[in-house]
């Protein structure tokens, strides 16, 4: 389809595909966050898991949102980049600019913000707002890098290594789903494609 942020062409099957993939990917998120060190997350994990995990997220939701003290590149380089894969995934999946962020502000705010963070944090102030609009302007720069990359047979300044990369690396949820579901995109491959060297239908 000719490139346009209006245009609006949506395949809500992989769409919805896509959403239960990033929710089953956010729960598994947050038991690694769990995993990691207090100083890198600033959860208190023995005050935090003292409270009932139900109770828990309803004293979050109704004390938030707060301004965080998370480190600078969670909150400025994760999350936009989350924000833009969550973008990425309406995107490529015909939705036009307006409607993947919408989707992207879906997607921040209520499965992760006030959904499965909650559990563990109150709501953060920057996050509501860094998240999708961050994330929604890298993204449409990486839609049309995308095109561009899709276009020449997934070729990146000429080569099949450097544009499958980048593609993984710019649009993981359509990427990682594809392998399993099939990639109209790759004509006439499927597969894991990283290498360049994909399996022939």
């Amino acid at each position: 389809m000719p490139y346009s942020m209006s245009a609006n062409y949506p395949n809500y099957k992989m769409l919805g595909i896509n959403s239960g993939v990033l929710f089953g990917a956010f729960v598994a998120t947050l038991g690694v966050l769990q995993l990691l060190p207090e100083d890198a997350t600033a959860w208190n994990k023995k005050e935090i898991t003292e409270v009932p995990l139900f109770k828990r997220w309803k004293n979050n939701v109704k004390k938030g949102p707060v301004w965080d003290g998370d480190k600078f590149i969670f909150n400025y380089v994760l999350h936009p980049y989350g924000g833009a894969a969550y973008y990425m995934s309406a995107r490529s999946q015909g939705l036009n600019a307006y409607y993947s962020l919408l989707y992207c502000f879906g997607v921040s705010t209520i499965f992760w913000e006030y959904g499965i963070e909650a559990f563990m944090e109150i709501p953060s102030i920057q996050d509501l707002f860094i998240t999708p609009l961050g994330g929604a302007m890298i993204g449409e720069g990486f839609y049309v890098l995308k095109r561009h990359i899709v276009a020449n047979d997934y070729r990146l300044f000429g080569s099949p290594v450097v544009g499958n990369v980048v593609a993984y690396l710019i649009d993981p949820v359509n990427e990682v789903i594809g392998i399993f579901t099939g990639n109209p995109n790759r004509k006439k491959e499927t597969g894991w494609c990283l290498t360049g060297l994909c399996a022939a239908t």
